[in-house]
């Protein structure tokens, strides 16, 4: 049934005739507004993620009013409000230190405003679970309408992805292979037109769960920010959210167990970053969806990566997967392993949304007979060095690490571990396991993406370009090699790896999930008596308050009075 203009959230501001709605419709008029373009209508909340800072972000301005656009002609009125953009490349210490906030800000914009519904604008990174995670607790009718990968990067006839090749021609240049000349022309090629990561990094990632879920337009993910369609999807967004709210279609009717895992699946058979681990875990538990490490695991054995996608794939970007069908594509070829029942934001069903969709390249979007790797884009581990688990990205990796072990090099933080790094006659072999430790959610602080450890300097001049590295840290989603990430409990609260010392050794068994320190019962016991606690990060503000509050890595790292266990989301602000 159609709601009503009198049952619109927004009446409680507006409609009553006394002196609050006197007062709220006057300063309406003092921005230059007559009662006719509001009163009555869905009051639709433009959260635009835009800064000049984030580059991912740098057509946000444009596209808000192209979202204005479809809402005006809806019959809606839309109002823009800034949120806080955290913005991957500039934020530090890591943007993951404001997830959280970005999320709390999201929910209390919602609650406090009159708005009946909300298209939320993001794509870097953390603004994707940020923006949802704060949207479903407020729970009005809400649209994601993700930034887009930036075109593909070019430099002297080669082609570039974000991130995965920094990091390939930064070893290069460490090696001396690389001049000045062309490491600026790489530097200039490898991001040139707005847009986030072009491979299938963090952005890329989260906004295809987002897609999956049920929270964009059918296949918003996948298009290019710098094309003319992003605009016309910018506007329908608009269009569909006023629709949405007359409906009433909250995001509590399309986040459910079924649509979760329908995500999940997605998400392995995309070549994931790892980062979606700790993301989509979040994202759960604030729709009250119990999502384990172990079930994504469960998930990663039996989804076949089907994506040809850098840095899980071998030769294709964001641009290419946009071409050869994007994720509607993707979804078709899995769609016997998806609930297509699930309701989206469309108003139709998963299944209903993908009729129609086509492989345009068979060797971008692979078909399930012919995967990129045979199982998903991550693996969870257990031992005892790491028993609340870790992760792996096992096909970005060389095959040769997955049972693997060797000596540990231990560094307590990133200086002294790029110190050794760098130093060309540093005592190593590629049968070592490097490991950071102290770079977990308090340790880091905040989680940085620490986690690709450089490859030290003695063995890039051997021409090693891989090696198994083990950290409490995360790492970018365009990263790759033999990493093991989120190791948890982390070492800054006297997790098994704060006993780990350097010569112990280490023993990696991807298919046995297993990851452990071959070091006997008793003498972990000794250890862990003599360890002590070090001080914390933070003595007052933002950083205190995250680390009083943060869950571990395998909790999602929201605040613990933030999840939905906790207790009942805040009602309707009063209004006097």
């Amino acid at each position: 049934m159609k709601k009503k203009a009198a049952d619109l959230r927004s009446a409680r501001w507006f409609a009553p005739d006394d002196l609050r709605s006197f007062g709220h419709r006057s300063r309406m008029m003092q921005l230059g507004y007559s009662e006719a373009d509001f009163v009555g209508k869905p009051i639709i909340g433009v959260l635009n993620t835009w800064s000049e800072l984030n580059s991912c972000h740098g057509h946000f301005r444009e596209r808000a009013q192209d979202v204005k656009r479809g809402v005006a002609q809806a019959g809606g009125f839309a109002v823009e409000l800034p949120s806080i953009s955290v913005d991957e490349s500039f934020t530090k210490p890591t943007s993951m230190l404001y997830r959280n906030l970005l999320a709390m800000e999201t929910e209390e914009q919602i609650r406090a405003h009159p708005l009946d519904g909300v298209v939320l604008m993001g794509g870097c990174d953390k603004t994707t679970p940020g923006l949802i995670m704060g949207a479903l607790t407020a729970g009005v009718p809400m649209i994601y309408l993700p930034a887009g990968p930036m075109l593909r990067g070019h430099y002297a006839g080669k082609i570039l992805g974000s991130g995965s090749d920094a990091w390939k021609y930064w070893d290069e240049r460490r090696a001396g292979n690389i001049t000045d000349e062309e490491w600026l022309g790489i530097q200039g090629g490898i991001a040139r037109s707005v847009g986030t990561c072009m491979t299938m990094g963090t952005a890329s990632t989260m906004t295809a769960i987002a897609d999956a879920v049920g929270l964009t337009l059918p296949g918003a993910s996948s298009i290019p920010a710098a094309d003319a369609g992003h605009q016309r999807m910018g506007a329908d967004c608009g269009r569909r959210i006023v629709d949405m709210v007359w409906e009433d279609l909250t995001p509590d009717r399309i986040v459910t167990d079924a649509s979760v895992k329908n995500a999940a699946i997605v998400a392995m058979a995309t070549g994931c970053s790892t980062n979606a681990v700790v993301h989509l875990i979040a994202m759960a538990r604030r729709a009250g969806v119990d999502l384990t490490l172990d079930d994504l695991d469960a998930l990663g054995r039996v989804t076949p990566l089907i994506a040809n996608v850098r840095p899980a794939g071998k030769d294709y970007l964001m641009e290419d997967f946009f071409y050869a069908g994007g994720l509607r594509a993707l979804m078709a070829q899995l769609k016997d392993r998806l609930d297509l029942s699930c309701l989206t934001v469309s108003g139709k069903t998963m299944g209903e949304n993908l009729e129609g969709a086509q492989v345009w390249n068979d060797d971008v979007i692979r078909p399930l007979s012919n995967p990129v790797y045979h199982e998903g884009s991550l693996a969870v581990l257990r031992g005892n060095l790491c028993p609340d688990g870790a992760v792996i990205k096992p096909a970005a990796c060389d095959p040769k690490f997955h049972v693997h072990e060797g000596p540990a090099l231990v560094f307590d933080s990133y200086p002294d571990m790029k110190k050794a790094v760098d130093d060309e006659d540093l005592d190593i072999t590629p049968d070592h396991v490097m490991v950071l430790r102290n770079a977990g959610p308090l340790g880091g602080p905040g989680f940085p993406e620490w986690g690709m450890l450089p490859i030290p300097k003695a063995l890039i001049k051997q021409g090693h370009r891989d090696m198994l590295r083990i950290s409490d840290a995360r790492m970018s989603g365009t990263s790759y090699g033999a990493c093991v990430l989120h190791v948890a409990p982390e070492a800054f609260t006297g997790g098994p790896l704060a006993l780990l010392k350097t010569g112990d050794i280490v023993r990696l068994d991807l298919p046995n999930r297993r990851l452990d320190m071959l070091v006997d019962e008793a003498e972990l016991e000794r250890r862990r008596a003599a360890w002590t606690p070090p001080e914390p990060r933070y003595a007052r503000g933002w950083g205190w308050m995250f680390s009083r509050h943060v869950t571990q890595a395998d909790k999602g790292c929201d605040f613990d009075y933030l999840e939905r266990g906790f207790g009942a989301a805040a009602g309707e602000p009063d209004i006097f």
